[in-house]
């Protein structure tokens, strides 16, 4: 979990996704999660984080349901949602924590 540390310790919002490969939802996200990514460039960064390959974060973190969203910045979780969004939510959760 000491990578996890490095990577919310930035002072650009981190948007994670917490998903598996087997669920739909997640599967229909990924492209919702470029498209995020493209739109915000170097402002944010977007990461996603298989919840079966990370158990131990993913239970420090209280992941109950996939997808699970959780924006970082500095160290500090600013915002949690679990449900699929669309793009305009994601972007607009992170360009307020800009």
């Amino acid at each position: 979990m000491s990578k996890f540390g490095e990577l919310i310790s930035v002072n650009v919002p981190v948007l994670f996704n917490f998903y598996t490969i087997w669920n739909e939802d997640t599967v229909v996200m990924n492209e919702v999660l470029r498209n995020v990514a493209a739109a915000l460039g170097d402002k944010a960064a977007v990461i996603k984080i298989d919840i079966e390959k990370n158990p131990e974060l993913s239970e420090a973190l209280r992941i109950k349901s996939v997808p699970t969203f959780i924006i970082f910045k500095e160290g500090v979780m600013k915002w949690r949602q679990s449900s699929v969004l669309d793009e305009n939510t994601l972007i607009h959760h992170l360009k307020r924590i800009l």
